[in-house]
């Protein structure tokens, strides 16, 4: 993880993770998208996620077509 995502981390963005890589990242957002959670978009645009990874993890294709041009 790279020193800007460290301290937006630390700052405050994601309070709910102190250390987060990418495969987290991932397994988090799917289940932000199963729980229907708005703060997915967070997490998609600090880490870049595309939606190959998503429906790769187990996110459901409904869910991945929602979040609409926020993914490639």
């Amino acid at each position: 993880m790279g020193k800007a995502k460290k301290r937006s981390l630390h700052l405050g963005i994601r309070d709910r993770f102190s250390k987060l890589s990418r495969s987290e990242a991932i397994e988090q957002v799917v289940d932000m998208l199963k729980k229907n959670d708005s703060d997915v978009y967070g997490l998609v645009t600090l880490f870049g996620i595309t939606a190959e990874e998503l429906l790769e993890a187990g996110a459901s294709y409904e869910a991945v077509k929602g979040l609409g041009g926020l993914l490639s």
